[in-house]
């Protein structure tokens, strides 16, 4: 019995004379990642994208599992193929849906004719394949409102597809749709999820972390390439480019009232990050902020911060509470090591009592006090890029 993924799309279908391009997007990124898993047959119709072995090595496990961490693919089917005619149909039924139905109770069948050539109505194949499964194992119930499986036959160009429940995919936009970005990646929680949500949009990301090496530790940048290494589940590919702030953190500490010193870093971070962003031809910035949930995030105190870029800044976590963004970072899979206790720059000369409300003249006379070009041309110097892929 042949068996194939049925990989469907949500948004994409909205998109028009340009739905082409973004179906081109996903079927190639689907394509590198279900090679791993073998020999497939990739290919799509009727707003679906099917994946087929084409020999026995292929691991259908490991192809399931690669689609359902590509952006734009919303759910997937593993069904089981059958003629078009009914007496096949309810044979591989038979045969097929049992092993899904242990413990369940109740179900529902359910039939689409993608192929309106197919002699019997949706409503009645549902009905035989209901009837059909109740021969084999009678112990079940039908709920049509509140089942516990729903199993379903899909009658489509090539053939019919039988499956019972659905697995869920990514979701989201194809990997590259909506441009490159730069995400500054700090080793926290909020962060790599930040980068999540924006490659989900279908924002294709680099990273840039800032480290104060000796005051942050080598474990520190190792931590956040592993964080790097599991977006890559889903974003196959990030240079990840590592920056020192040591000698302007040591500036501002000797130089710059203390208050102050927090917004001052996170200006000279926003310019490094638009310069980096420039360099590899990134459209915008992502930042893990969210709103008032540390003095640097309040309204006034990002609006300082933005002043010194000519950049979007995208903040995807903006909205979101703590539970929303650790919940999000569990899902995906950075929660664990995001809170393993290896210090960033972000810690390094922590004011006692940060400005909340900053005035910008203020923030910028302090800024005065050092030669700020300079400094970041300096910083600059410390560029190291590490390539991290699936």
């Amino acid at each position: 019995m042949t068996e194939v993924l049925l990989c469907k799309y949500g948004e994409l279908i909205l998109k028009g004379a340009n739905r082409s391009y973004f179906e081109g997007l996903l079927m190639k990124e689907l394509k590198a990642r279900v090679r791993r898993a073998g020999n497939f047959d990739i290919y799509k119709a009727q707003s679906t994208i099917y994946v087929e072995p084409q020999d026995e090595s292929c691991d259908l496990d490991a192809a399931l599992d690669a689609a359902s961490h590509v952006f734009g693919i919303v759910t997937i089917d593993r069904a089981c193929v059958a003629e078009k005619n009914l007496e096949s149909i309810l044979a591989a039924a038979k045969e097929y849906l049992p092993q899904f139905m242990q413990g369940v109770r109740s179900f529902k069948a359910d039939a689409r004719r993608a192929d309106k050539t197919f002699p019997l109505t949706s409503p009645e194949l549902a009905a035989e394949i209901g009837a059909a499964l109740l021969e084999v194992m009678p112990r079940l119930k039908v709920d049509l409102f509140n089942p516990d499986i729903v199993v379903r036959v899909e009658i489509r160009e090539r053939g019919a597809y039988i499956h019972a429940g659905q697995f869920k995919g990514a979701g989201g936009m194809p990997l590259g749709s909506s441009g490159r970005g730069l995400l500054l990646l700090s080793g926290g929680i909020d962060s790599p999820v930040a980068g999540f949500m924006m490659a989900k949009r279908g924002v294709t990301l680099e990273a840039l972390h800032f480290e104060s090496y000796p005051y942050t530790s080598e474990r520190a940048r190792e931590k956040v390439l592993e964080l790097a290494r599991i977006l890559c589940e889903y974003c196959t590919r990030i240079k990840v480019h590592v920056i020192s702030l040591t000698h302007i953190q040591e500036e501002l500490r000797d130089k710059c009232d203390e208050d102050y010193f927090t917004l001052l870093l996170r200006r000279y971070m926003m310019v490094l990050a638009e310069r980096v962003a420039r360099r590899n031809k990134c459209g915008a910035l992502i930042t893990g902020e969210s709103l008032a949930q540390v003095a640097s995030q309040t309204m006034r105190a990002i609006s300082v911060t933005d002043a010194v870029v000519n950049m979007p800044v995208f903040r995807p976590c903006i909205g979101l509470d703590k539970e929303e963004i650790v919940a999000t970072a569990r899902k995906i899979g950075t929660f664990e090591t995001s809170i393993l206790p290896y210090e960033d720059c972000c810690t390094v000369f922590t004011p006692r009592h940060p400005r909340t409300r900053p005035e910008l003249e203020r923030v910028i006379a302090e800024e005065n006090k050092l030669d700020f070009a300079a400094l970041c041309d300096e910083a600059m110097e410390t560029l190291n890029t590490y390539d991290i892929t699936l």
